[in-house]
């Protein structure tokens, strides 16, 4: 037994977990959004339950049609809101931002736990060492119940990034180029753990981009270790104790994937597969619509900052609306604070409410037919963003602020390096 999947598993299970092994397991903590509250709720009912095991454990979040753009889901958000008054969960309601941040934000969870989501993207929160997934309403609803869930322990691939990014080149492009590197069924149901001096330059929050986005490999769980950074992330939020866990050195791999990426240009996924990924100078000069910065994978204060770097005393070209969306109310009253909101509004951006906005194509910002659009977001399917007519690209924060600005894809490090 060694690898982070299976040490974290085992503590829980009070004994031995494996690879391939199927344990049933507490859950430290529970979260689901206005996606899929509704299901959670409905299934919890019919397993005619009558509270939930406990409420101190789950949080639900408004965040995906946020404020409601039609009397349906303002129907589903009042649910919600009842359902988490009956019930003691906590309520985070319209404006407080994407629950992939507000989650870490929020000091409820801790390196070493077991965190689910009813949401695909709660692989998030593996950057913070937790062995964190996302399921299925039906399975949600059983674990608000029973305050357990079942897992077969994935195996894992260890993946190591050494070099050093150059200037204009980010954690969502190491995520991008990994997409590429296993495609997007390459680690099905597997768990990854992420390492290297690449890893090890990068802040939390940037670590959370490449967390986030494992499951757009197939993946579990993205894992990284707990070092200082991370350490100091978790005291910033609570005063719980806790112990990172790190794989030992028997671990038993799949395989293990080293590269070095000091020579890895900006990269860009192009429509409509987020594994479709080319170097940006593929497809630079390609004319644009919309650019959209924000959602849970590049939302967060660093985002706006380097969004803000490039657009400093500069405008989006004419043609092309760019849209921003903080990913938690605490990240915009910060980059109030900063001066970054102001730059990006001064230079022709659209400040939306702390949600995730376009990215799913539920409320504001749904692209017409024919348009091409630049997001920093995780998915580039077909009507992803609500029109199965336009094109998605996806990139860092730095390149789409400087392809907005002008008009076009470019290559952000011409400015930058």
């Amino acid at each position: 037994m060694g690898t982070i999947s299976e040490k974290i598993l085992s503590a829980h299970a009070g004994s031995d977990v494996k690879a391939g092994d199927i344990c049933v397991v507490p859950v430290d903590f529970m979260m689901s959004q206005d996606g899929t509250t509704g299901l959670t709720i409905k299934a919890f009912r019919q397993m005619e339950a009558a509270k939930v095991a406990h409420p101190d454990k789950y949080a639900i979040v408004i965040d995906h049609n946020s404020p409601s753009p039609m009397e349906s889901v303002s129907n589903i958000h009042k649910e919600m809101r009842t359902f988490a008054a009956q019930h003691g969960a906590k309520l985070y309601d319209v404006g407080e931002g994407v629950c992939h941040q507000l989650v870490p934000e929020s000091g409820n969870i801790v390196p070493g736990n077991i965190v689910i989501g009813g949401d695909s993207h709660t692989c998030t929160y593996g950057a913070l060492n937790v062995f964190s997934t996302g399921v299925g309403s039906t399975d949600l609803a059983a674990a608000l119940v029973t305050g357990k869930m079942w897992f077969r322990c994935p195996s894992t691939i260890k993946i190591v990034y050494d070099g050093a990014l150059q200037a204009g080149v980010y954690s969502k492009d190491v995520v991008l180029h990994m997409a590429k590197t296993l495609s997007s069924r390459g680690a099905t149901y597997k768990a990854l753990e992420i390492y290297g001096s690449v890893i090890d330059d990068m802040s939390v929050e940037a670590r959370m981009t490449i967390s986030n986005m494992v499951v757009e490999v197939g993946a579990k769980v993205g894992l990284m270790p707990c070092d200082r950074k991370t350490s100091d992330f978790i005291k910033s939020r609570t005063n719980r104790p806790f112990r990172g866990v790190e794989a030992s050195l028997s671990a038993v791999y799949d395989k293990v994937i080293r590269e070095d990426l000091s020579d890895l240009p900006p990269q860009i996924a192009k429509p409509h597969e987020v594994d479709n990924v080319v170097d940006v100078d593929k497809v630079a000069g390609l004319e644009l619509d919309q650019v959209y910065i924000g959602t849970c994978t590049n939302g967060r204060l660093e985002d706006l900052r380097e969004a803000a770097r490039v657009l400093d005393g500069n405008h989006v070209a004419p043609d092309v609306r760019l849209i921003v969306a903080p990913a938690s109310k605490e990240i915009l009253l910060d980059a109030m604070r900063e001066g970054y909101i102001d730059t990006l509004v001064k230079a022709g951006a659209t400040l939306i409410a702390p949600s995730c906005g376009p990215c799913v194509g539920t409320c504001n910002g749904v692209p017409s037919d024919g348009e091409v659009v630049l997001s920093t977001a995780n998915r580039n399917f077909k009507g992803r963003m609500g029109n199965t007519k336009a094109e998605i690209y996806l990139s860092s924060p730095a390149t789409a602020a400087y392809s907005a600005m002008l008009g076009h894809i470019a290559d952000v490090r011409e400015v930058l390096e």
